[in-house]
């Protein structure tokens, strides 16, 4: 072998050396993607809003979101439909505790809409369902026009961009989006609050959803909630969380029925 060849071979075996050293498990890189941030926690709420069980769940529990360091780990979606149907022949919506719901349902889905931000449109609908509304079969009064628009001047948040939004349509066209993402959850809901994280259910124990945010995030230390907060499920329970059951079909004909007909 020449002496230039000889040269030549040398020069390469050192270039793949250093390549290799610089591409070692131990380099710069594996050390930027070790302080890559887990990805968050998707926690989804599929409720509606004169479900009892639902208002206690927003205003007792799901606001810990809020009042602790929970929102820097969790992307927070309020699904506003939960056991509504929609009647597809006389296009025609119909919630569990009448046309009150339904209405406010679409005022929720408007909110959301309007003020993506969930710091925004949770405040606004945790006013709504801490006044402890009650519940009018087949009617719709009001009185729930002037809960929410005192609601939104507590909030901040515009009235008129609301009601645009409910009197066009567009909150109806909203509301039937959630319907269909709440009609193909897998598995089907049977109940609201039904509680989903990483979409996978809580069923009945959507109470302990902290537990199960916290077991989900790969960075606990880095979230005070989480440390502060037992991470064992509570199995143990012998009372279950309270819901709202999904009607059978027989229930919405005769409400469809007896109805005049939903928002």
């Amino acid at each position: 072998m020449s002496f230039s060849k000889l040269l030549s071979l040398l020069l390469l075996v050192n270039f793949i050396f250093i390549y290799q050293s610089h591409s070692s498990p131990d380099n710069n890189v594996t050390k930027a993607q070790s302080h890559i941030k887990p990805k968050k926690v998707h926690l989804s709420l599929y409720y509606e809003s004169l479900c009892p069980y639902c208002r206690s769940f927003i205003v007792s529990q799901l606001v810990k979101v809020f009042n602790t360091d929970l929102l820097n780990i969790i992307n927070l979606r309020l699904v506003p439909w939960g056991n509504a149907q929609y009647v597809k022949p006389k296009k025609t919506i119909i919630c569990q505790h009448g046309e009150d719901e339904c209405y406010l349902n679409t005022i929720h889905a408007c909110a959301i809409s309007i003020w993506p931000d969930p710091r925004k449109h949770f405040n606004f609908i945790y006013c709504i369902e801490n006044q402890g509304l009650p519940i009018k079969d087949n009617q719709h009064s009001d009185g729930m026009e002037a809960v929410w628009k005192a609601c939104s001047a507590r909030s901040g948040m515009d009235q008129k961009l609301i009601k645009d939004c409910y009197d066009s349509g567009y909150g109806r066209k909203l509301l039937l989006q959630y319907a269909t993402e709440t009609d193909h959850l897998y598995p089907k809901h049977l109940y609201v609050p039904w509680v989903t994280v990483n979409n996978q259910p809580l069923y009945d124990k959507y109470e302990d959803f902290i537990t199960y945010v916290c077991n989900a995030y790969k960075d606990k230390d880095l979230v005070r909630a989480c440390l502060s907060n037992s991470l064992k499920v509570t199995e143990e329970k012998f009372s279950r969380s309270p819901v709202c059951y999904v009607e059978i079909r027989s229930q919405i004909q005769q409400r469809l029925h007896c109805c005049s007909g939903g928002t």
